[in-house]
């Protein structure tokens, strides 16, 4: 189906749901909103499968989205192109903290390619999608074309789809790509209104020299990019500014939302993603849980323009995924929760 059809066709969490998750909250045996977070993740879970209590998503899926940025030849990183190639060899080994942390919960991990400027070997585990061999430097002008952009929206959301098709209960939302902090700190700036120093981060551990290279190129083509396109045009949005692995993230939002599955975001790639997203489908975001706040300044300010608060707050400035990996398991005993606790009747215990 077409991403950009589907993106209407998207419905909001069924609130009568979420406000009986609510009520049955109060019988559990415990205080008023001793649970606190939790309660809402509970309650969120419940509206989106329209069910009290809802079955614990057990079947969960981790996309890595992996591409190269021409805007790497700007020397914003310490660490080369191939290094995106090389991690996404450890992630079909098993070697990466994602690998980890997924096994923790049992979830897949899938790496999609949609934009390596590598050709990578086909290997199970990995999608190839590639829309081009890494985007263009967005130093110097538009980063792809708005077909381009296009092209990878619908490599997510399809990608999505087919995961929710195979079975799986919840997605999240990871990347792999060199110097993919730029855009992404490009994009929160531009679709925020927010100072682009103020919304750019250290990324793989740059120097301040580096830093102030990083937000004179970013504040140049925030301001390329706002002289002729509106924020509500994502495909110009993302053309200019954008990587194919945020554009791929927007699509794998929307399909989630669609399929009527939660998904998990993780650091700033993500969340910038999901500020396009919301042009597209504003009611896909109720799908959408933050996993955590990351470390990079850009998260944050993107989970603040969202409305999202994330579950966790552990420092962490990773990306694959790792962050709401971690989060995965929070959200699966949230609803465990709901469903398994005793109610005051049940237990014989005296109400307040």
């Amino acid at each position: 189906m077409d991403v950009f059809e589907a993106a209407k066709l998207v419905v909001g969490i069924d609130t009568k749901s979420f406000e009986e998750a609510k009520a049955r909250q109060l019988t559990l045996t415990k205080p008023p909103y001793a649970l606190g977070a939790l309660e809402d993740v509970a309650a969120q879970i419940c509206g989106i499968a329209s069910l009290v209590p809802a079955r614990t998503p057990s079947r969960g899926a981790l996309a890595i989205f992996a591409g190269d940025h021409g805007v790497l030849e700007e020397g914003i990183s310490p660490w080369p192109m191939e290094v995106t190639a090389q991690m996404v060899g450890n992630f079909l080994s098993g070697g990466a903290a994602a690998n980890v942390l997924a096994k923790r919960t049992s979830t897949k991990v899938l790496v999609v390619d949609v934009g390596v400027a590598l050709d990578l070997v086909p290997t199970e585990g990995l999608i190839i999608q590639k829309v081009a061999k890494g985007t263009s430097n967005l130093a110097k002008g538009a980063a792809m074309t708005r077909e381009q952009a296009a092209k990878a929206i619908q490599v997510g959301f399809d990608v999505a789809c087919d995961l929710v098709l195979d079975g799986h209960d919840i997605l999240i939302a990871g990347d792999m790509g060199i110097g993919n902090t730029t855009p992404s700190a490009a994009i929160v700036a531009f679709m925020v209104g927010a100072p682009v120093a103020s919304v750019t981060g250290y990324g793989t551990g740059i120097s301040s020299e580096l830093f102030e290279k990083k937000v004179a190129i970013i504040e140049s083509a925030v301001s390329r990019t706002a002289s002729s396109i509106d924020r509500s045009d994502v495909l110009g949005v993302l053309s200019s500014i954008g990587g194919f692995e945020h554009g791929a993230t927007v699509g794998f939002i929307i399909g989630a939302a669609f399929s009527k599955v939660p998904l998990v975001l993780d650091g700033v790639i993500s969340n910038s993603s999901a500020l396009l997203a919301r042009e597209l489908s504003p009611l896909s975001l109720q799908y959408c849980f933050a996993g955590h706040a990351s470390r990079e300044v850009g998260a944050k300010v993107a989970n603040s323009a969202l409305g999202m608060e994330p579950l966790l707050n552990l420092d962490l400035a990773l990306g694959e995924g790792s962050g709401a990996l971690l989060a995965l398991g929070l959200i699966q005993g949230a609803t465990d929760l709901l469903a398994d606790m005793a109610t005051f009747d049940q237990a014989g215990v005296t109400e307040k």
